[in-house]
């Protein structure tokens, strides 16, 4: 069951200039009271797939990426990112580019459609970070000095970065989160007071 929905249009370069039609990524959010199911729906540019299996791909935003950031409270987040060819890496950050987990597995599933590639991910709200209120997606393709880099909300800068968290955009959903994830956490401390025993 759905309790909340948010879609986001990836439509401006990094630097926040208009990105052409063509390009434009659409990444939907459908909270449920176990998982936030992400849907994106991205053009295919027919980079070539990254030398490894579809699955867990350390380095994957060196490859055609669609990635969603969700940003908590003391710039801990979880980075998400999804390629057209089944592969993707989850990470959780505490403070800008700190890597303290990578997440070895995701129920994620990716087809593509002619000229674009459908992929649904689910997250599971045990690995949101600590009150999530902010978020931002971006895409990327291209080889070397072709590569192009697009964001929800872009901002103006040297060079394109990913991690600058004050430019991520708000949820919203404070008070359905403050929900469902009431219930998760509870029962996730229960397990552990109960497997340390």
């Amino acid at each position: 069951m759905t309790v909340e929905a948010r879609s986001l249009l990836v439509a401006q370069t990094w630097d926040g200039q208009p990105a052409p039609r063509s390009d434009w990524v659409k990444v939907d959010l459908a909270l449920s009271l176990e998982d936030i199911l992400v849907t994106i729906d991205a053009p295919f540019h027919g980079d070539a797939p990254p030398p490894t299996p579809p699955g867990p791909t350390p380095g994957l935003w060196n490859h055609e990426v669609v990635e969603l950031f969700l940003l908590g409270e003391g710039d801990h987040y979880l980075e998400l990112e999804l390629g057209p060819h089944g592969h993707f890496l989850v990470l959780e950050l505490v403070g800008r580019r700190h890597v303290v987990r990578e997440i070895p597995t995701l129920d994620y599933r990716v087809r593509q459609l002619g000229d674009r590639f459908i992929g649904q991910a689910r997250i599971p709200l045990a690995w949101l970070p600590a009150g999530v209120h902010s978020l931002n997606a971006y895409a990327v393709y291209g080889a070397e000095d072709a590569r192009q880099y697009l964001a929800w909300r872009g901002a103006p800068g040297h060079r394109p970065d990913f991690h600058r968290l004050e430019t991520f955009g708000a949820l919203g959903w404070d008070e359905q989160l403050a929900q469902v994830l009431v219930p998760v956490r509870t029962g996730t401390r229960r397990a552990g007071r109960a497997a340390r025993r």
